[in-house]
């Protein structure tokens, strides 16, 4: 069974930075994207980035030039790198990794249990 560990997150002062990272953990044949997403209290989850197999990333417009996106193939990891934080990136951010355990299957995707992020003013 695949699983995703989440790691970094915590509490952070605004214009500070903070490093998110999630290791895909369990058998996998492919990895196709794999992305980061939000929810702050009372708010829908969204998108906050995302990067395909090949390296491209695609950001929200409210983290395009603060935040950056990167994935490690040969460690199946997926980081973001968060910096000059506003206290409304204030969320729980979710690890998102589509990927492919059999070449018979259709891809899958899994979450992570998330890990909060608190960017006081």
């Amino acid at each position: 069974q695949v699983q995703l560990v989440e790691s970094g997150g915590g509490l952070v002062q605004a214009g500070g930075s903070l490093s998110l990272s999630c290791a895909v953990s369990g058998s996998v044949i492919s990895i196709n994207n794999m992305g980061w997403y939000r929810q702050a209290p009372g708010k829908q989850r969204e998108l906050v980035a995302t990067i395909t197999s090949g390296g491209i990333p695609d950001y929200a417009d409210s983290v395009k030039g603060r935040f950056t996106i990167s994935r490690d193939n040969a460690k199946n990891t997926v980081s973001l790198q968060m910096n000059s934080l506003k206290p409304e990136d204030t969320a729980a951010y979710y690890c998102n990794v589509v990927y492919r355990y059999s070449i018979w299957k259709s891809p899958v995707e899994v979450w992570g249990q998330g890990t909060l992020v608190t960017v006081s003013s």
